[in-house]
C-alpha cells in the first residue's frame, strides 16, 4: 500500500522533504499540498511532476480522504493548530521543529495525543537519525567510556541574515542540541545558564554572538554548548562526551583529504542540509513505515515538549544572566516506550 502524504508548507524544508519522498524513498507519495502562498505550492509540485491537489488551508488538507498522513513544514507559529487537527483526525503527522513555539503549545499537543490513546506525532529532530550520533549513543549505552561526566559541544554556522536575532540562537539553533544531548545521555535538564564571550564583529546589531549555554542535568552531568552563528569558515557540529574512563567524540563528516599547493586539507561543509542529508532520509523512512501502520515513531510529542521547556528556560537565562531552573513535570506513562 502506498501512503498518501499531504504537505503543509512548501518552503525550503518542505520542498526538500517532497523531493526526498518522491525521488529517494519508497512506500509513499505526495497527494496534497498547501501553503499560505498558492503560487509557492504550485511551484513546489511542478518540478517534481506531481499531480497533487492544492488545498487552501491546513485543516482542509488534513480532512481530505486523499490524505493518509501529514507533513507539517510551515513556519513555527503555524505548527500547533495543524498538528492538533491531524491528531484529532487520527492521522499520523510529522512536524518539523519546533513542535510549537511555546511549551504550553507543545503540552496541548501532548494532552491531545494522550487523550486519543495512540501515538501519532513524530518531531523532526533529525540528529537522532545521524549515524555519528547513533554510534556515540551506542558507546555511552554500552558503558564504553564509563558514566558520562561532561559534554562539550558546538553549533557553528558560517553566517546568518539580519532577521536572525539573539533568542533564535536558542529556539532555532540550540534546540537541536537540547534534544539530541538529552537523548544521548538518557537524562533530563536541571538548570541552564547563558554567558556571552566577546562579541564577534561579524554579528549584526540585534544579535549577541557567540553565546555559551551551560547546562546541568538531573544526573549531574555538566554540558557546555558553544553557539556561534557567524563563524565564517563553515557549518561545524561538534560533540565530545567525557566519561569516567574515557571520552567519545562525534566523528567528522566524510570528506576527501587533498594534498595540493604545499597544503594538506579537508573540505569543510557550509550547508546544514548537506551535513545531515542522510539523517533526513532515515527519519522520513521511519515516519513512512510507522504511518503506514497508523502510528508514529521517533522523537515524540513529549520530546518536543521537553525541548520547549528547556528552550524557554534558556531564553530566560539569556535575559537575566542567572542560573535558571528547568522544571519538567513527570512524563506520562503513555510515552514510556
Amino acid at each position: 500500500m502506498t501512503l498518501n502524504i499531504g504537505v503543509i508548507g512548501t518552503g525550503a524544508i518542505g520542498r526538500e522533504h517532497m523531493r526526498r519522498i518522491t525521488q529517494v524513498l519508497s512506500g509513499a507519495r505526495i497527494s496534497a499540498v498547501t501553503d499560505v502562498n498558492r503560487a509557492a505550492a504550485e511551484s513546489a509540485i511542478a518540478p517534481l511532476g506531481l499531480e497533487a491537489e492544492i488545498f487552501l488551508t491546513g485543516p482542509d488538507l488534513i480532512a481530505s480522504p486523499s490524505v493518509d498522513a501529514v507533513l507539517v513544514t510551515s513556519f513555527g507559529a503555524a505548527h500547533e493548530p495543524d498538528v492538533l487537527a491531524a491528531v484529532k483526525a487520527g492521522k499520523p503527522v510529522f512536524c518539523e521543529k519546533p513542535l510549537a513555539t511555546t511549551a504550553q503549545g507543545c503540552r496541548n499537543i501532548v494532552e491531545a495525543e494522550v487523550a486519543g490513546g495512540r501515538r501519532l506525532v513524530q518531531v523532526g529532530f533529525m540528529r537522532r537519525y545521524d549515524a555519528g550520533y547513533r554510534m556515540l549513543r551506542k558507546i555511552i549505552a554500552e558503558d564504553g567510556i564509563g558514566a558520562p561526566l561532561m559534554v562539550h559541544a558546538a553549533h557553528r554556522n558560517p553566517g546568518v541574515g539580519t532577521n536572525y536575532v539573539t533568542e533564535m540562537a536558542i529556539h532555532d539553533t540550540l534546540i537541536h542540541e537540547i534534544d539530541v544531548l538529552r537523548w544521548l545521555l538518557d537524562d533530563d535538564y536541571k538548570t541552564v545558564q547563558v554567558v556571552y564571550p566577546r562579541r564577534s564583529p561579524n554579528a549584526h546589531e540585534n544579535l549577541r554572538d557567540p553565546q555559551i549555554v551551560l547546562i546541568e542535568t538531573a544526573k549531574g552531568v555538566r554540558i557546555d554548548v558553544e553557539i556561534f552563528v557567524n563563524c565564517v569558515y563553515g557549518y561545524d557540529i561538534q560533540c565530545e562526551v567525557v566519561g569516567e574512563t574515557g571520552l567519545a567524540k562525534l566523528p567528522e563528516p566524510m570528506s576527501i583529504q587533498t594534498r595540493s599547493k604545499a597544503r594538506l586539507s579537508n573540505e569543510i561543509l557550509t550547508d546544514w542540509k548537506d551535513r545531515f542529508i542522510d539523517a533526513y532520509d532515515v527519519e522520513l523512512r521511519d515516519f513512512i513505515e510507522a504511518a503506514s501502520k497508523g502510528t508514529a515513531a521517533g522523537p515524540s510529542s513529549w520530546d518536543g515538549y521537553a525541548a520547549a521547556v528547556a528552550a524557554d528556560a534558556c531564553v530566560e537565562a539569556q535575559k537575566s544572566g542567572q542560573i535558571v531552573p528547568v522544571t519538567m513535570p513527570e512524563k506520562p506513562a503513555f510515552y514510556n516506550f
